[in-house]
């Protein structure tokens, strides 16, 4: 058999198993779903009067069609950035103003300390009525707006939500594409060296 008759097989080969390859790495890495978890103590810092509270936040909260119609449970909120730049903001119900009922979408100003890009959000739940969210969405004045989803019931009395502040596994994330992108680029090399052979 000639390296001519050889090479045509292997050429196939190779390219079938980078294609399968970079596929299923990019599935892996869309299938990496960020679940709320909850935090066993949050060191709350009250931004309402704290005197470096020169920032606004536009927070934009979804209540998950899942939720009770409507809610007496007390909800508060505190995210900020990986340089310990952290908002609160306690009680932002408010079951006179309807807030918080099934499917809906309350919108609230906030303010804080200026923050750097926003990575972590956790909300906290008080009471009996199993309040449920959505997703959370802030919108900072120097940072990107980021959304925080859940849609799963949270505890009662426990800080629950996501940091993503220098999160494992998003450098895991990164990680394998950046693997992926090392395979493929081989592989594709060894196949151009196929044609010049």
């Amino acid at each position: 058999m000639s390296p001519a008759m050889i090479r045509g097989p292997a050429l196939l080969f190779l390219l079938v198993i980078t294609v399968a390859s970079i596929t299923s790495g990019a599935q892996a890495l869309r299938s990496i779903v960020f679940l709320p978890q909850p935090l066993s103590s949050l060191d709350v810092i009250n931004t309402t009067s704290n005197q470096n509270a020169r920032c606004s936040f536009t927070v934009s909260i979804r209540t998950s069609c899942s939720s009770p119609a409507f809610t007496r449970d007390q909800i508060s909120l505190s995210f900020g950035d990986a340089y310990g730049n952290q908002v609160y903001a306690p009680r932002l119900d408010d079951p006179s103003s309807r807030a918080f009922e099934r499917c809906s979408r309350d919108t609230y100003t906030v303010y804080g300390p200026c923050t750097y890009q926003i990575c972590y959000a956790y909300l906290y739940r008080s009471g009996y009525d199993g309040w449920i969210p959505y997703d959370v969405t802030i919108y900072g004045y120097h940072t990107k707006a980021v959304t925080f989803t859940y849609n799963v019931g949270i505890p009662s009395d426990t800080w629950y939500g996501h940091n993503y502040c220098r999160s494992r596994a998003v450098k895991s994330a990164q990680n394998l594409g950046w693997s992926l992108l090392s395979i493929g680029s081989t592989m594709l090399y060894t196949i151009a060296g196929l044609f010049r052979g």
